[in-house]
């Protein structure tokens, strides 16, 4: 850490020291949940309080608990940002390797400015990848036989929808598609837009899911708080 960061760090942590408890009942009890619970008044100050999760990964051989007659073995290793997976129906698993696309009114004014430095440190800011992976069958240990570059030159992907020879995918400001054929371990048709995302320059909630009904007549795009109303195409 170096002595520019640390000061930074120190008057992030002077400005938003004040944290409002639990209101306490008289016996001493928390009553901030149940029925009726009793929630502090919003607390608002210069800087966000932020509490920065390092992340870990497995070591080496290190695995996630399981019962005895259960096993847990790693897939696919490396991967780039991965956000989302969306199995095809032939087995073949996709990946969207996809992280916050630039967002120029979003790191504005002095609150924003530290949001981003903890984020970044958390590595949060990292280049999206834009892609999508493919991977395919199961050898003796457990991972994919093969994986592919599926997709790539995409914007913060995120959902995926398989309908008929059709491939949905739902860019950060766009649904688009894509001819596809079972098998396929790499598709470079043109892309078709199918229709405009909200995003623009702030796009909190940048991920955008899609799911088509049961007869594939309809698709349902979700879009975050940053839009008045779902989309359908």
């Amino acid at each position: 850490m170096t002595r520019a960061f640390a000061a930074v760090l120190g008057i992030a942590i002077i400005m938003a020291a004040s944290i409002t408890s639990l209101t306490a009942a008289d016996n001493g009890k928390q009553v901030g949940f149940g029925p009726n619970p009793q929630l502090p008044k919003p607390d608002q100050s210069l800087v966000p309080t932020i509490n920065v999760a390092r992340a870990v990964g497995w070591t080496i051989g290190e695995k996630p608990s399981a019962p005895s007659d259960l096993a847990v073995t790693a897939y696919a290793t490396a991967l780039d940002h991965p956000r989302w997976i969306y199995t095809l129906p032939n087995g073949d698993v996709l990946v969207a390797e996809t992280n916050g696309p630039q967002r120029p009114q979003d790191g504005k004014g002095l609150k924003a400015w530290f949001a981003g430095l903890f984020q970044t440190f958390a590595g949060a800011y990292a280049p999206s990848p834009n892609r999508i992976i493919l991977l395919r069958g199961v050898k003796a240990d457990g991972s994919a036989e093969a994986r592919h570059i599926f997709l790539e030159g995409l914007n913060s992907p995120f959902g995926m929808a398989l309908v008929g020879n059709t491939l949905y995918v739902a860019n950060t400001d766009a649904l688009v598609k894509f001819e596809y054929h079972p098998g396929d371990t790499r598709i470079t048709t043109p892309v078709i837009k199918v229709a405009d995302l909200p995003a623009g320059p702030i796009n909190h909630h940048w991920t955008k899911n899609v799911i088509a009904n049961a007869d594939g007549s309809r698709l349902y795009v979700t879009v975050g708080s940053t839009a008045t109303s779902p989309k359908t195409a």
